[in-house]
């Protein structure tokens, strides 16, 4: 325990245990109180905290564990026993405050055994599930039967394929380890799902900007190809479809960070400057369109697949492991300038691809710093001229050079960046 309770005598150096239980059933029984078909408050989460911390230590001190089993058995029979004496007037079966009993008095057993910081943690995400229960209830409304598949897919992918692939390096140059290719797949899955989920939840009429943001953040290409239609078919949308196309492309910026975070963290301290450059550059340039366009009128619906669905999944984990190898090879063949060529090319239409390849690469010291952020660049500035020639082919002239003007500032920030750098460093 914290100093500040060393005053304490010497027999008295459990009770801060005890102070800690009564606190979290007291901050749980708080929110249970404010529940009148509730048949336990404040002093029944707080006596049960007590209660499950009692429970363990005299369990240890006589060297009988099954009295934490009795205990708990004691607990869930006492509130079931209340419930059926007198039925709440609501009908509420008291599922909830049972349940949330039980976790209180397990709290309690797991403060005296000292796992203080886990046993705060657990009380304050479970008062949070129950204080929240009108949201959390409207949000479960609002999932379509997409959405409840989107999450059982995800976890399909992360909780069940990949625990059961192996954690070795396979082929040429030792490059494909299928273990981190399917981590690859999940991270860029849930990347993907979390932005469809926020689309999901605000809904698509809060405006073109957080259009933009989380569209780019579920797919910039999807984003840059429905909104283009849309400019296309009508001359009012053509504000509208330019502001959302730019600010999903600098949301690539933001993922790629956020995915360099994760991977490679090292590699921040070149990479981060170059695309700050670029955000800043485009997200100055989105601002100058924002209030020089002036986009109004009602947006249209942006339908984005199942981020998390099989074939995709698999399709970006053989382009993953092909660009991987590719990039390997050719970097042992040709030196940077292979590695340059696959950039290109790859960041045509997959951006992700290349900059996940770099970073692997990185992280087993077949990449310098330098050349995997120079890689990530080229692919970002390949990508942004696909997207610009994806606008002019499919929204006309009048729509893409607009969006060609923020993405052309967006990739002048990050070669003015990437110069800059490269002047210092040079």
């Amino acid at each position: 325990m914290p100093d500040f309770f060393s005053w304490l005598p010497a027999e008295l150096d459990t009770l801060p245990r005890y102070l800690v239980a009564a606190a979290l059933g007291l901050l749980i029984g708080l929110e249970r109180e404010r529940n009148p078909s509730a048949k336990a408050g404040l002093r029944t989460f707080a006596l049960t905290g007590l209660f499950g911390v009692l429970a363990a230590h005299l369990a240890e001190r006589t060297g009988s564990p099954w009295l934490i089993a009795v205990g708990l058995l004691l607990t869930g029979v006492m509130i079931i026993a209340a419930y059926l004496r007198q039925p709440a007037e609501t009908g509420d079966p008291g599922t909830t405050t049972i349940a949330a009993l039980v976790l209180c008095y397990g709290l309690g057993v797991l403060t005296w055994l000292g796992e203080i910081r886990l046993a705060v943690m657990l009380g304050i995400s479970a008062t949070i599930l129950l204080y929240f229960k009108p949201e959390l209830r409207g949000m479960s409304e609002r999932l379509t039967r997409q959405d409840l598949l989107s999450v059982l897919q995800f976890a399909v992918l992360s909780l069940i394929i990949l625990p059961l692939l192996p954690n070795r390096d396979y082929g040429p140059h030792g490059a494909l380890n299928p273990y981190q290719i399917w981590w690859m797949v999940v991270l860029i899955s849930g990347v993907s799902l979390a932005g469809y989920a926020a689309l999901r939840l605000v809904g698509q009429q809060r405006g073109a900007v957080m259009l933009g943001l989380l569209g780019g953040l579920v797919s910039s290409t999807a984003t840059t190809l429905a909104f283009s239609r849309h400019a296309r078919a009508s001359e009012t949308m053509m504000p509208i479809a330019v502001i959302v196309i730019v600010l999903a492309n600098l949301v690539v910026l933001v993922r790629l960070g956020v995915l360099a975070t994760v991977l490679a963290p090292g590699l921040l301290a070149q990479l981060a400057p170059v695309l700050a450059g670029g955000l800043i550059a485009g997200g100055l340039g989105a601002a100058y369109g924002v209030r020089r366009l002036r986009p109004q009128g009602e947006l249209p619906a942006l339908a984005m697949d199942n981020p998390t669905e099989l074939r995709p999944a698999l399709g970006f984990g053989l382009l993953y492991a092909v660009v991987l190898l590719a990039a390997a090879w050719l970097s042992d063949w040709l030196g940077s300038r292979g590695l340059y060529a696959v950039a290109l090319v790859s960041g045509l239409t997959d951006v992700d691809a290349i900059t996940l390849s770099s970073l692997r690469l990185h992280n087993l010291d077949k990449l310098s710093a330098g050349v995997a952020v120079n890689v990530i660049t080229l692919a970002i500035l390949a990508n942004l001229v696909f997207k610009s020639l994806l606008t002019l082919a499919i929204g006309g002239w009048h729509m893409a050079r607009h969006a060609m003007a923020g993405m052309g500032a967006l990739g002048l920030g990050l070669v003015a960046a990437w110069a800059i750098i490269h002047g210092f460093s040079a």
